[in-house]
């Protein structure tokens, strides 16, 4: 499990997140939701290690990893695939999913047949650059190097953001197939109420830096989720 027990982050004298709370439980999918702007990929990259917390608490598996830097929060299991995906555009696709053997022993180093699985068309474009492909195909080249480290926590920071829609139902369908198989947590970042309610466990509505609404997707209130993204 991850938790996360009331973290602040500054900005220089900007505060970004507010006593920030939250849960990411194995073999679950926890959406954080939110207008742009109030703190959610903050917090995910106080997650990951990319910036560090003023006070609070960041554990993994009742392990504190507040001051860990990223790369060894990599190699403790946290994937994570960024807004705007970040892939390398003129490395291969075979070569993008190979950077991600940094956070693997050498043993290890293998791309898994189930990556090609949940999305086939990266196993057709191999030798392509990645800047050559579309939007929704690095989106999944970049989730798919997030899983070649093998992660026990998935973290996607805005999956869907100028995705076309039959891609974003495959993602849909990839996190679930992850989350059944019941070894992994998986946090996502998101502005598209609809897809996120359907794939969540539980979810986290944030405004101005702070959890406002919190709950599991049975419990939801949806009024109340849509109210607090409504600009």
């Amino acid at each position: 499990m991850l938790t996360v027990d009331r973290i602040d982050l500054f900005y220089g004298a900007a505060q970004a997140l507010r006593s920030v709370s939250i849960k990411a439980e194995t073999g679950r999918i926890l959406t954080v939701l939110g207008r742009n702007g109030v703190g959610k990929s903050s917090l995910l990259r106080a997650i990951v290690g990319q910036h560090m917390v003023a006070s609070g608490a960041i554990r993994w598996n009742d392990h504190d990893v507040t001051r860990l830097p990223s790369h060894l929060r990599a190699r403790s299991g946290f994937g994570y695939v960024p807004q705007g995906r970040e892939i390398f555009p003129l490395l291969t696709v075979r070569e993008n999913l190979m950077t991600g053997f940094a956070a693997l022993k050498r043993a290890e180093r293998v791309i898994d047949d189930e990556i090609f699985s949940l999305f086939p068309v990266l196993n057709d474009m191999l030798g392509r650059r990645g800047g050559d492909l579309s939007g929704g195909q690095q989106q999944q080249l970049a989730i798919a190097r997030a899983l070649v480290t093998k992660p026990k926590l998935l973290i996607l920071d805005e999956p869907t953001e100028g995705i076309q829609p039959s891609i974003i139902k495959d993602i849909g369908r990839a996190l679930v197939h992850l989350r059944r198989r019941g070894d992994m947590a998986i946090l996502v970042v998101e502005q598209y109420f609809e897809w996120a309610r359907d794939i969540c466990d539980d979810y986290a509505v944030m405004d101005r830096g702070a959890v406002v609404l919190a709950g599991t997707r049975e419990a939801m209130n949806e009024a109340d989720v849509r109210g607090r993204m409504t600009v």
